[in-house]
This record gives C-alpha cells, sequence and structure tokens, in this order.
C-alpha cells in the first residue's frame, strides 16, 4: 500500500469528506491517525463500547453480526459510526478480510471533528440510519 499521497488528498477519496473545504479536510487529517491492519485483525467486536470511528482508504472489512457475515465495506467506507453516534455497544464485530489501510479517531477527536465540520455528522446519520435500516 503506498503511502506517498498526502494525507489530505486520500479523505477527498472518502465520499464522506469529498465536499470539504481545503480547512475541513485538514482538520480531518489531523483528527485522524493513520492505521495499517493485516488480513484477520479485529477492528471492532459485536457488543464492546465503541471508542473509535475508521474510514477505510484501501482494502476490505467484513462485517460480521452474531456470526453471520452481513456485509463487506472497502475504500471510502466509514465503520463504528452507530456505536459513536448512537451512544450504544458495538452492532457488529469487524475483521480486515485483506490488509487494511485506514484512517482512525478516538471518540474525543471524532466528537471534535463532528463538532467543527457539521456536514460530517449529517452524513453520517443518513449512512447510520440506512445501515440500521438495512
Amino acid at each position: 500500500m503506498s503511502r506517498t499521497v498526502p494525507t489530505d488528498h486520500e479523505l477527498t477519496q472518502v465520499p464522506l469528506f469529498a465536499e470539504l473545504s481545503r480547512k475541513q479536510l485538514s482538520l480531518a487529517s489531523r483528527l485522524t491517525t493513520p492505521l495499517d491492519l493485516p488480513a484477520g485483525q479485529v477492528l471492532a467486536r459485536q457488543g464492546s463500547v465503541g471508542a473509535e470511528f475508521f474510514v477505510v482508504l484501501e482494502g476490505v472489512v467484513e462485517v460480521v453480526r452474531s456470526g453471520d457475515l452481513v456485509a463487506t465495506r472497502g475504500a471510502g467506507s466509514p465503520l463504528g459510526e452507530i456505536a459513536l453516534l448512537g451512544a450504544r455497544p458495538r452492532t457488529a464485530t469487524l475483521i480486515a478480510q485483506t490488509p487494511v489501510h485506514a484512517r482512525v479517531a478516538s471518540q474525543r477527536e471524532f466528537s471534535g471533528l463532528l463538532a467543527e465540520v457539521p456536514e460530517i455528522s449529517q452524513r453520517l446519520h443518513a449512512i447510520m440510519m440506512e445501515r440500521l435500516a438495512a
């Protein structure tokens, strides 16, 4: 996985961040940390307290609920938003199906990002509602 692309540009490839200003992208970049995971690594466990928000930049993540594969998420996918936005336990286990390059934000960083860029909150709520409906 090549890391020669600046983070701000990487984030423009994510639909959640695509229409943000340069200043907002810079903030999103500062409030997230790069994360590289091998295939098979668990990002989050169903039922646990949600403490992180992830955005997949490269790779594929399996979404497993009660032992059943319910979805796969690839590049551009936000993950972990349901637990953080809904103040509820994780609704699924997230497992890297392939090596994954992502950005991760702690609960505090995530809250700061939403406070500073309310457009992200609106988009995440729409995504969360779609996922809960499915």
